[in-house]
């Protein structure tokens, strides 16, 4: 059989268009930089095992950064009025820390009231799971019966053979847990309250070095970042935007704050729960961290107010009382004052908040949004990370 051959395959170059059809191009496949992409990831990587590992520096520096930047309009005020900057400085750190012990000073007995309530609270939370003690088994009891029957079985299979398993002449040896030792547990918190103590007089001396020499700080950074005008001149207006854009929201935060507080407190007290302005003042603290920080408020109110009612009606009402404080700070208040502060979307927010409370934990929560902030001015600025900032942005 004869093989006939093909025509020859004529060529994007030779195909001629039709009579009367525009000739359209074919868009190429863009080639990928695969090994762009992987020492991005590398990088990437990297910096998240870096910032794991030391959280312990990190940490204290953000938050002395968050302190400048929040007291930074006062000294400035105290210079013009020819304050000395460090006497300006030591000034305004004992202000706040005049009105933190101040609160902490009048709740005191509050808050020791809340914690000699816990072991009645407890025992009465366990009344009240094993007050329906003899009810009828359900078909999960019956399942988790039949389940502890299974376990207890191969727990003694297991333990006979090896009974039987172990040689002549050999004895067997049972490892048992240390028992809990409650100095142990006092040690240990001694050590933690000793170590926190350290680290806020740490974040507190850094907080005194970055107010005195502010100008020293921004004339070096700006100095060392490189030849060109063009570079100095970006850097400038990051720390401009860095600045407006922190200095604003830790004002918008603590007016929000100590608005929720305040309504917290008062609504609470009209109801009659005891202790309100704790719960106020932990309404204020919590109301930092978006989303999860009302969520545990509520909870706790709603545990409380069951205790103290003995009834869930009573319980969804305090904890709604709360939730609905919250929402209306949430959609009136804080887009009211913050503006355009940020021009964050919500699920960037969100996103930005499990990933730094996976990273730093607690921490990682109440740091995330001013260290996104910051991240958005300055891939805003940058030419390389606009679409960053773009992803970032409303």
């Amino acid at each position: 059989m004869r093989h006939v051959p093909f025509p020859p395959v004529e060529t994007d170059a030779t195909v001629a268009p039709a009579p009367g059809i525009t000739a359209v191009a074919e868009p190429r496949a863009t080639p990928v930089d695969a090994r762009g992409v992987a020492i991005t990831l590398i990088a990437v990587g990297s910096a998240i095992l870096l910032a794991q590992y030391m959280q312990s520096v990190l940490i204290p520096f953000i938050l002395a950064g968050l302190v400048f930047y929040a007291l930074d309009p006062l000294v400035d005020r105290l210079e013009r009025h020819h304050v000395p900057r460090a006497l300006g400085a030591g000034l305004a750190i004992a202000i706040v820390l005049s009105a933190l012990g101040g609160v902490s000073y009048t709740l005191a007995g509050d808050a020791l009231g809340v914690i000699g309530e816990l072991p009645a609270a407890a025992q009465k939370i366990r009344a009240t799971w094993t007050a329906d003690i003899d009810h009828e088994p359900t078909a999960i009891d019956k399942v988790q019966e039949a389940a502890r029957a299974i376990d207890e079985t191969a727990a003694a299979a297991a333990a006979a053979a090896a009974a039987g398993a172990t040689p002549r002449g050999v004895t067997r040896v049972q490892v048992e847990a240390p028992a809990f030792r409650v100095s142990d547990y006092l040690f240990s918190s001694s050590m933690g309250a000793l170590n926190l103590l350290g680290q806020t007089a740490l974040v507190l001396f850094l907080s005194f070095f970055l107010l005195v020499y502010d100008d020293l700080f921004k004339r070096k950074l700006v100095e060392n970042i490189g030849p060109t005008l063009g570079r100095k001149r970006i850097t400038v207006q990051i720390l401009n935007d860095i600045a407006v854009q922190i200095e604003r929201y830790i004002v918008v935060q603590v007016l929000t704050s100590v608005a929720v507080g305040v309504a917290t407190g008062l609504s609470l007290m009209a109801v009659g729960l005891n202790n309100p302005w704790v719960w106020g003042v932990a309404a204020a603290v919590f109301n930092v961290i978006p989303y999860f920080g009302p969520l545990v408020v509520a909870a706790g109110l709603g545990i409380v107010g069951y205790l103290q009612f003995g009834s869930a009606g009573w319980a969804l009402g305090v904890a709604g009382i709360a939730m609905a404080i919250t929402t209306l700070e949430g959609f009136w208040l804080t887009p009211m004052l913050m503006g355009r502060v940020s021009e964050m979307n919500r699920i960037a927010l969100f996103a930005g908040l499990l990933f730094w409370s996976w990273l730093w934990g607690i921490p990682g929560m109440l740091l995330a949004i001013p260290m996104m902030v910051v991240a958005k001015v300055v891939c805003d600025r940058v030419e390389g990370l606009q679409p960053i900032g773009r992803m970032l942005g409303e």
